[in-house]
């Protein structure tokens, strides 16, 4: 194993807008469509209930497709070992181009898939089959993406040439909640079981996958692999077996406990504020329709949308560790005063309410991928930073849609969305205080 831990020659030349447009535009295609495929699925977990299981207990139905929801996420580790360990030793360009393709098959898979009334307990199985598969392809394209966009990077300018990851990111989601929304009337019990167009309907976000991948495969095959990863290629640097290394390192173990924690606050932010968000806005409690509910979180998409590359840059000034330790003091204390404007039940107060959280974990989530991405060197980057990122996203992400249906289910207060963003917060808080920020250090090769 290399002891070393030289810097790569600082990556200072400027790129032209047309390679800044390919690079960016390659790295962010896939996130577009995994957080699409993703958040279509969250947001249509209502209707998903209605097709793939069999009539009864609506709470248990949903609790069951968030079940599956949550499942994704924990083979989310594995994909990123296998994954991480090729893109560390054949390069981070061939494995982007390969897991675009895999989240596009499983996710129009879903689409295609018969209901319940056709073939009976093979849907809800095959339902949860697919999310597995989607599962192991983010666990790979969330790390590899950041990596390149970070290894093509100029210095200075990181946070915010990753921080358009992000903005595609929730761009996705909106486009998600945009095609959700127009499909509104044909996602009824009603619709569903009346035949025609309304029995199909649920089916075409889910097939949009289909174009979304050919043409994100398209757009990767014809970039190059990233300078930091090529040089280390043709020095004979590239190590043999990159999480080995890892886990063989004290420094490196511990980056990827704080790979771990530092995401905390995804939990609250992304997966609650955004992903829960509708399903939490119809429940018997608060009872905003269908419409309702998928516009107050498109106004919240659109705020954070705009607000990310303003707090990318700002860390490229500032330094990561401010950025995103001003976020989570903003959300331990706005978390519940924003959840009880949302509680009124009133649409102007949800509006107000879900825009305020979402301008708050803009620092977060503009600045949390690359901060952990400078964490660790070229040798491992890829590996390491999978597997912390995605165990995070496995234990406190995909289990938070579950938890708040169960938690507000059994005691019936609603404000258990804002208590997870105020513990969150914290926790996010203590564990980004311990990190060295390298924001304005040269990326390491090894």
């Amino acid at each position: 194993m290399s002891t070393s831990t030289h810097a790569a020659q600082p990556h200072t030349e400027r790129l032209s807008s047309k390679q800044t447009r390919k690079v960016v535009t390659a790295g962010c295609v896939g996130i577009f469509v995994e957080l699409y495929d993703n958040g279509i699925f969250a947001f249509m977990a209502g209707t998903l209930a209605l097709v793939f299981l069999a009539p009864g207990n609506p709470d248990n139905a949903l609790l069951f497709v968030f079940a599956g929801y949550a499942v994704s996420f924990f083979v989310r580790p594995l994909g990123a070992v296998v994954c991480g360990y090729l893109g560390d030793r054949i390069g981070r360009q061939k494995l982007l181009v390969f897991v675009i393709l895999l989240i596009s098959v499983a996710t129009a898979g879903i689409g295609l898939l018969p209901p319940y009334a056709a073939i009976g307990i093979a849907a809800p199985i095959l339902l949860v089959l697919l999310r597995l598969l989607q599962g192991f392809s983010v666990g790979g394209e969330a790390a590899g993406a950041m990596t390149f966009l970070a290894e093509h990077a100029p210095e200075g300018k990181r946070g915010i040439i990753t921080s358009y990851a992000q903005i595609a990111s929730f761009a996705a989601l909106l486009t998600g909640t945009l095609v959700a929304y127009s499909m509104s009337p044909w996602l009824t019990q009603a619709a569903i079981d009346g035949g025609g167009f309304g029995a199909f309907a649920w089916r075409i976000p889910f097939l949009v996958a289909i174009p979304m991948g050919i043409i994100g495969w398209y757009i990767r095959k014809a970039i190059s692999d990233t300078p930091n990863f090529e040089k280390l290629k043709e020095e004979g640097g590239l190590s043999k077996n990159p999480l080995k290394e890892a886990f063989q390192s004290a420094e490196h173990r511990r980056a990827m406990l704080l790979a771990l924690f530092i995401p905390l606050m995804n939990g609250s932010g992304y997966y609650v504020l955004f992903s829960y968000m509708p399903t939490f806005l119809k429940g018997k409690q608060l009872n905003f329709t269908i419409g309702e509910a998928l516009l107050v979180t498109a106004c919240s998409l659109v705020v954070i949308c705009i607000a990310i590359p303003f707090m990318g840059a700002l860390s490229d000034r500032i330094g990561r560790k401010k950025v995103i330790a001003g976020s989570a003091i903003a959300m331990a204390v706005l978390g519940i005063p924003s959840y009880a404007l949302i509680a009124t039940g009133q649409m102007a107060f949800a509006i107000l309410g879900a825009c305020i959280m979402a301008l708050v974990f803009a620092g977060h989530t503009a600045v949390i991928h690359i901060l952990i991405v400078e964490l660790f060197p070229t040798r491992v980057r890829y590996s390491a930073y999978g597997l912390g990122y995605n165990i995070s996203s496995a234990l406190f992400g995909g289990t938070a849609p579950l938890l708040m249906t169960w938690l507000i289910s059994s005691t019936g207060n609603i404000y258990m969305p804002a208590f997870y963003a105020v513990i969150t917060a914290l926790g996010t808080l203590a564990a980004v205080s311990t990190v060295k920020d390298r924001a304005h250090q040269p990326l390491r090769d090894a």
